[in-house]
């Protein structure tokens, strides 16, 4: 068995205390997964079979999405830095791809439970060009990385303080960043549905109950809308197994809805995911109001094109860290 000299392993054992003890100074350290998680589902808007792999990253790498199918081709440029400025699409989803026309869709649901799990880098190594749809929710997410636990980095976390008001509106939709404490966020929505109508909350990505409250609430259509987005190419792997289906005044799913306001909670895990975009975690409020994914995108934009409306900051500079405060499988110290 090959052994390693013991001068040599005693330099490794320095180097690992040195970097304990470095991490143990550091108020919010970088996260990643301790070892990969691995994720097979179906594509909502494809139906193809997708196979995932959430890899151990260091410090100040991001999340990053990586086409192995495009690998296997030969083809260099299969990377994608999940990133606001490389969405390039925001119909029923949002799509971020490269300047070499890779892309990958549907991405909102795992960033959700990675910017809730306060998870900074990731390698994303997926066969196909859709994240897999799971239940419609984040919660298979959330349960498969806690499974395997989460790594502290030697990097501390950093974060995007919002300083002014950013808003854009279309029409009746509205979406907003605002200055605050920690990471809250409002949203109403109105359908032309009686199941559905009008619904408003407030969330809170901070509250131990997040991921149960909010995380959990599935994607959602109305049965009326399905040949049209058939028409388009679209939900070919819908189903009442990953999402709630409206056909006029009931819902089709069997078991019914999650909570009486599923709805507005599942726009709610959409902007989590969206704004996750950002790169870093967000300090302040947002406020939506019959917005989805362009809108989204659209605000995040608009904040990061005025270096006057935000700063980067520590999290030991931030009054509140924007992390679940829940628990989570990190080793200890």
């Amino acid at each position: 068995m090959f052994q390693v000299p013991k001068s040599e392993f005693e330099t490794i054992m320095l180097e690992n205390v040195r970097r304990d003890r470095r991490i143990r100074a550091i108020a919010f350290p970088q996260l990643t997964v301790v070892r990969p998680v691995v994720i097979d589902g179906v594509g909502l808007h494809s139906g193809a079979p997708i196979h995932m792999v959430l890899r151990p990253a260091e410090a100040d790498y991001g999340v990053v999405f990586r086409r192995t199918d495009l690998v296997a081709q030969g083809r260099e440029v299969s990377d994608i830095r999940a990133t606001y400025d490389n969405v390039v699409n925001t119909m029923l989803s949002t799509e971020i791809g490269n300047a070499a026309g890779t892309t990958v869709s549907t991405v909102e649901h795992l960033m959700s439970a990675l910017s809730a799990l306060g998870i900074d880098n990731l390698l994303v190594e997926i066969d196909g060009a859709e994240v897999p749809v799971l239940d419609g929710s984040s919660e298979i997410f959330i349960d498969k990385i806690e499974a395997v636990g989460l790594e502290k980095l030697d990097a501390p976390r950093k974060a995007i303080r919002i300083l002014k008001p950013v808003v854009v509106e279309d029409g009746a939709k509205r979406a907003a960043l605002l200055p605050g404490e920690g990471f809250r966020l409002s949203f109403e929505i109105e359908f032309d549905n009686p199941v559905i109508g009008r619904q408003s909350i407030e969330a809170d990505l901070h509250d131990p109950f997040f991921a149960e409250d909010i995380l959990r609430a599935r994607t959602f259509c109305l049965r009326r809308d399905i040949e049209a987005m058939w028409e388009a190419g679209l939900a070919k792997g819908g189903s009442l197994d990953n999402a709630v289906v409206v056909d006029n005044d009931h819902v089709m799913n069997e078991e019914g809805l999650r909570y009486d306001d599923e709805f507005v909670r599942h726009k709610v895990l959409d902007a989590v995911g969206d704004l996750a975009l950002s790169g870093m975690p967000l300090i302040g409020r947002y406020e939506g109001s019959r917005a989805g994914h362009a809108m989204n995108n659209r605000v995040l934009r608009a904040l990061m094109a005025d270096p006057t409306a935000y700063e980067i900051v520590d999290f030991a500079e931030a009054r509140h860290a924007p992390l679940m405060q829940r628990e989570i499988a990190i080793p200890a110290d």
